[in-house]
């Protein structure tokens, strides 16, 4: 995988040549190359050819670069975390608030310099510059960032008339893992550990993409067994968490049947992958040059077993689901993503497709073996919880489909390569369709085979700033049906 140098000029020409191409914003992110002579500041985009990046170098003295927010809205964010972590910021961006400053280091450090000592100075965060609605009776009503659950940190601010939402703003990043950093702590052999906990319930997803880049890096092919295996841990990933939303969303809408029926799936699902995979969630079972797994013949039938058992029961539920008035008056017009809006504002993955964005990696950008599985879209354009809630029973039952064709014509052979060290400067991008949404990682590599610059993004990134828009006009109590309908990751943008 190379990557494009660019001029300023250059990278905005990019950036609206796709977008007027009808492509994406992937990711955006910079690195402390001042050893080099300059700052960069990299962007991967979603083009009809494939994935491509481009990569801006930026003079130490005027380390600033084009602003994309215009072009992309979801580089907004991105662009505020990247002046956080690195001193560089967007020029002429409209927001230039504070993304993951929450008083942990000085106003003048910034932890992704490779000059960052490390320092801590405790509780010194100013307070953040929330928009501010007023009228007659307008009222804001602050929820987080510590929730009555045990879900990760995050604030919203509601401003409300009565019960109905005028604007909801977000604020996360209190939990920031430094990830970026950390990777510089590891070689590029065994950095799909930390990769694999970015987000836990998209550790799949994130460990493939991870060595789609080393792999990309160090010239590698992985096994074809390697590469089937891979995408049967990819599916059931997928299956195991649209069944623990789905149990979810019917509680939200005080359905407790639903949450006891599908956790009780949920639960045997990931019984299965710790029996074959020796870890519920399949935590480090993939690494780069193939896969620390071997399915034995009376595993892959277990597993198909439970597929077509699971597909009965799917079936069932999603006929009372169906039939529940309830649950419909719930579920229906909620929400609603419109699939212009969520064309412009980059919304992706399951979500975008509910919303009639007909983009999935599996079938479009296909890693082996999709490109032998003919993979069908789930796409909904009514944008609401209820299409949200459609498609992820359709990706349920494809799911299963794809896990009785991986089973049924997965080869024999070696499930793992030797992996040479990796020369300096060599770079790799990995690009997967995870459960949520397309998952990316870029790789470059510094001396003695050691990581000089990681990145690890989550979909979440794009998908958090829909969720203010998918809840205006709607009453409070809908809120918590609305956010889970969406199920994003804190811990992916938090990274």
């Amino acid at each position: 995988m190379e990557r494009a140098r660019v001029t300023p000029e250059q990278w905005i020409e990019t950036a609206r040549r796709v977008r007027d191409d009808q492509g994406r914003l992937v990711a955006l992110w910079g690195a402390d190359d001042r050893d080099r002579g300059a700052f960069t500041v990299s962007a991967a985009y979603a083009a009809s050819s494939g994935l491509e990046i481009a990569a801006l170098p930026l003079p130490v003295r005027d380390a600033a670069y084009p602003d994309l927010s215009g072009l992309f809205p979801a580089a907004g964010r991105m662009q505020r975390a990247i002046a956080d972590l690195l001193g560089i910021e967007a020029r002429g961006a409209a927001d230039a608030r504070p993304w993951l400053r929450h008083g942990a280091w000085g106003a003048g450090e910034f932890p992704l310099r490779r000059d960052f000592a490390g320092s801590s100075v405790g509780n010194s965060e100013v307070p953040y510059p929330f928009v501010r609605v007023e009228g007659d009776g307008v009222h804001e009503i602050p929820v987080g960032p510590i929730h009555a659950g045990i879900i990760e940190p995050g604030h919203f601010r509601f401003s409300v008339v009565g019960e109905k939402v005028l604007r909801l703003e977000e604020r996360l990043g209190y939990v920031h893992k430094g990830i970026d950093k950390r990777f510089e702590s590891f070689t590029v052999a065994e950095g799909h550990r930390l990769a694999g906990r970015v987000s836990g319930d998209s550790t799949v997803a994130f460990a493939w993409a991870y060595a789609q880049a080393a792999e990309s890096l160090l010239a590698v092919v992985p096994p074809t067994r390697a590469r089937w295996l891979r995408a049967l841990m990819l599916e059931r990933e997928r299956v195991a968490n649209h069944l623990g939303d789905l149990g979810a969303l019917g509680n939200d809408a005080a359905f407790a049947f639903a949450l006891s029926q599908f956790m009780r799936l949920k639960e045997d699902w990931l019984r299965m992958n710790d029996r074959v995979f020796g870890h519920r969630l399949m935590m480090d079972r993939i690494v780069p040059g193939g896969v620390d797994a071997a399915v034995s013949a009376a595993q892959a039938e277990a597993i198909l077993r439970q597929a077509h058992d699971l597909e009965g029961e799917l079936a069932q539920l999603r006929s009372i689901f169906d039939e529940h008035a309830g649950l419909q008056d719930r579920f229906l017009t909620t929400g609603r993503v419109t699939p212009d809006l969520a064309r412009r504002l980059g919304l992706c993955g399951l979500a975008g497709r509910a919303s009639g964005q007909a983009h999935d990696l599996r079938a479009d950008h296909p890693s082996d073996p999709y490109g032998q599985l003919d993979v069908k879209k789930v796409v909904y354009t009514a944008g609401d919880v209820a299409a949200r809630v459609n498609a992820r029973f359709d990706e349920v039952a494809e799911s299963l489909r794809l896990i009785r064709t991986i089973l049924l014509q997965v080869p024999d052979g070696e499930t793992r390569v030797e992996l040479p060290e990796a020369k300096a400067g060599a770079f790799g991008a990995g690009w997967i369709e995870g459960w949520r949404g397309e998952v990316f990682v870029a790789l470059e590599a510094g001396e003695r085979g050691r990581i000089r610059r990681g990145h690890a993004h989550d979909p979440s990134w794009q998908n958090w700033p829909l969720l203010e828009h998918a809840v205006i006009g709607n009453i409070v109590p809908d809120f918590p049906l609305i956010n889970k309908s969406f199920n994003l990751s804190y811990s992916g943008v938090d990274s």
